[in-house]
């Protein structure tokens, strides 16, 4: 009897184990299953944003912004497009990429170290659908263009050494921490800030480090007295072209998929840069009795920062009303608003960039459709996502003024930041580069 039953425990334990096995199997099998998987359509669709965002840069910003200063000065200015392109691309390898997407100590303002020199990233390592190298170099290209965006407010009289070292620190100590505060789980994150392609994490903390850069180095050397008009408006209006074509990456490449969201992104952006482009064109037409080339390239590029933070949130109607108003305030701020204040911000980055940012951020908690990108704007009842995305822009616009004011004190007061008055008059080409356009 005794023995019959020790039997019938163990054919009970093994029917236990066994059914606790296929449990246990069950589970790791469902967990398999919901683990992210590599999806060949998203990351081909990422590859090619990736290449795209970085055709804004080189050459699509080294044309735009190098044919709108004197010929003087036109190598230097695409020098500074192309060598940022190269510093930030290793100094995002060796920690950017680290203090934007990982977690830290400090985990609400800024990410940790553990992977500097992208330690841990093999060939099978994912974010989402795509590998994390790709989403790496994508996030790459965001940083090679913030700090890139920032020289056209100095152009004409920075030393390129100093240029250097302020994009460099710029970069780690401001670009890197807010792009973590809004996409790497810091606390405008956790407030609910919409940002989807960067209005606050790239262009209102490009529009106002350049003020301050601007403010801080002074006026050019005859502003107001010289001729300083744009030496060649074709190359700008290249340049705008690719950055139109490039914007396609940056807006519908943030949706990290190829899927319906990146569809409505693209077609959002498309209508923005459109209206916008209308807008500063009608706008000038009406006050200077005829229409420029400079006036419709950068009512464009005023429409693309302004969609830029809404585009993965708003629909088609949206677009039109924050591309027209964008075009119309941006022409207002760079015109009207310079002159009677009297900054020198060469090229207008703060102009477009941080007041088209900054409309653009508004203008997101103002006509967010919760069907689009899960959270309702104003428009929906949802009156709170405007103080929320003021929140945003007032936190960027503090930290990137006061960091960068720090920046590039510490700078002049070490190795100085202008050029000598002589080489400015010469011209940065011949003195900087020893090299000049025939």
């Amino acid at each position: 009897m005794k023995t019959l039953s020790s039997m019938t425990l163990a054919i009970a334990g093994a029917l236990a184990a066994l059914t606790l096995g296929d449990a246990a199997w069950a589970q790791e099998a469902a967990a398999a299953a919901d683990a992210p998987k590599l999806d060949s359509g998203d990351t081909a669709w990422m590859l090619t944003a990736t290449v795209l965002v970085l055709l804004m840069t080189v050459p699509g910003l080294a044309l735009f912004y190098g044919g709108m200063v004197r010929k003087k000065n036109v190598l230097s200015t695409v020098m500074q497009s192309f060598a940022a392109a190269c510093l930030m691309t290793v100094l995002w390898m060796v920690a950017g990429y680290s203090l934007a997407f990982t977690e830290g100590p400090f985990n609400a303002y800024v990410g940790g170290l553990s992977k500097m020199f992208l330690a841990g990233m093999g060939k099978d390592s994912l974010t989402g659908t795509v590998p994390e190298s790709v989403f790496m170099t994508f996030q790459m290209t965001f940083a090679i263009i913030t700090p890139a965006l920032i020289c056209g407010a100095f152009a004409d009289r920075m030393k390129f050494s100093a240029l250097l070292w302020f994009l460099g620190l710029w970069m780690l100590i401001v670009y890197a921490p807010i792009t973590h505060w809004v996409w790497g789980g810091g606390f405008l994150a956790d407030a609910g800030v919409l940002d989807f392609a960067g209005g606050t994490v790239v262009h209102i903390n490009s529009g106002i480090a350049g003020l301050v850069a601007a403010l801080v180095l002074g006026r050019r050397q005859g502003y107001g007295v010289e001729n300083m008009a744009p030496h060649n408006l074709v190359y700008s209006l290249i340049g705008a072209s690719l950055l139109w074509v490039g914007w396609f990456g940056f807006n519908a490449g943030s949706a990290l998929a190829a899927d319906g969201a990146a569809g409505m992104a693209m077609a959002v952006t498309q209508i923005a840069c459109a209206a916008a482009a209308i807008g500063w064109m009608v706008a000038e037409w009406i006050v200077f009795k005829r229409p420029s080339i400079l006036g419709i390239i950068s009512g464009a590029v005023a429409g693309l920062v302004a969609i830029t933070p809404a585009s993965g949130f708003v629909d088609p109607m949206g677009a039109l009303i924050i591309g027209l108003s964008a075009g119309v305030i941006c022409y207002i701020a760079s015109t009207v608003i310079k002159h009677a204040l009297g900054y020198d911000d060469s090229l207008d980055v703060f102009g477009i960039h941080g007041v088209g940012g900054i409309v653009g951020a508004i203008l997101t908690g103002v006509f967010a459709v919760e069907a689009i990108g899960g959270t309702g704007g104003l428009l929906e009842g949802n009156s709170a996502q405007v103080l929320i995305q003021i929140e945003g822009i007032l936190a960027t616009v503090a930290w990137s003024g006061i960091a960068s004011f720090i920046i590039l004190k510490l700078i002049d007061l070490t190795i100085g930041l202008r050029v000598e008055q002589s080489e400015e008059i010469e011209g940065l080409d011949i003195n900087l580069h020893g090299e000049v356009v025939q």
